[in-house]
């Protein structure tokens, strides 16, 4: 590829160098570097401790990695706190359930839309005409992100009388919420049975139809396999292999060091 040619190429939404993260002496991200182009659905996997948690936490700024960088948008991340990072168009959701169980559904989603609203404590306590409309703007995006998640007709229960499958769906339409141009999903599928997995395989697929990239932590591998466009195999907080998901399940590596063998992955 020659230099002009390669000018050309549209920049990765997320670009992720050198990254290096420790513990008391244990490196939990050891130079991990990879991209991700706008529009795709891009899984990282691993072993337990091969640090994709503690990747997404350096991505969103809970943790300030030693050494590296992070780029997204053609913007540097690393050193900002976690709700500019949020600002700039990222989102994520946890392996734990972090809902407001006495809260209703709607009011659950509507914090996620929290960066969007221009309130102040004294115009919401005197509940100013224009309070009242943004408000009603914030309802109406929480609603829509609700109707993605197919959640829509649950808008008034309260979150905590919801299946846990469908509480893990709240949490992702609150991220959608935000309106973020990069969703991470960090073990949605924890937990959920088989026919919640497909349903969560449609949603993913519907999120990337409306235009947010996804990124996605996950130990089901039917479901990674699935619908992932690549993957990215981290194992010691090293990268191991990165590529589509028919070149890493037939990596020896890979299987050698997280699959155990050759597996049917089909859903």
């Amino acid at each position: 590829m020659t230099a002009l040619s390669s000018a050309l190429l549209p920049s990765p939404l997320l670009a992720v160098t050198g990254l290096e993260q420790s513990f008391g002496g244990v490196m939990a991200l050891a130079g991990v570097s990879f991209q991700v182009a706008e529009g795709l659905i891009y899984a990282v996997i691993g072993p337990n401790g091969a640090g994709k948690t503690t990747l997404f936490n350096a991505l969103c700024g809970f943790y300030q990695p030693s050494a590296g960088s992070i780029r997204f948008a053609d913007q540097e991340l690393l050193g900002l706190p976690p709700h500019r990072i949020a600002a700039r168009g990222i989102a994520r959701t946890f392996q734990n359930l972090q809902l407001f169980f006495n809260m209703t559904v709607v009011e659950n989603v509507m914090v996620g839309c929290h960066l969007r609203a221009r309130t102040h404590l004294l115009a919401a306590a005197l509940r100013l005409p224009w309070v009242q409309r943004q408000e009603q703007q914030l309802r109406e995006w929480a609603i829509a992100a609700l109707e993605l998640c197919e959640l829509a007709d649950r808008a008034g229960q309260p979150a905590g009388s919801l299946p846990y499958g469908l509480m893990k769906r709240v949490e992702i339409a609150r991220a959608l919420a935000a309106k973020p141009r990069l969703l991470l999903l960090d073990e949605p599928a924890a937990g959920l049975n088989d026919t919640e997995t497909m349903a969560l395989r449609d949603l993913i697929g519907r999120i990337r139809a409306n235009g947010v990239t996804v990124l996605l932590v996950e130990h089901h591998m039917p479901l990674v396999m699935g619908v992932s466009d690549r993957l990215l195999v981290l194992d010691y907080g090293s990268v191991l292999a990165e590529g589509a998901p028919a070149d890493i399940q037939a990596d020896p590596r890979v299987v050698a060091a997280y699959l155990g063998g050759a597996v049917n992955y089909a859903v």
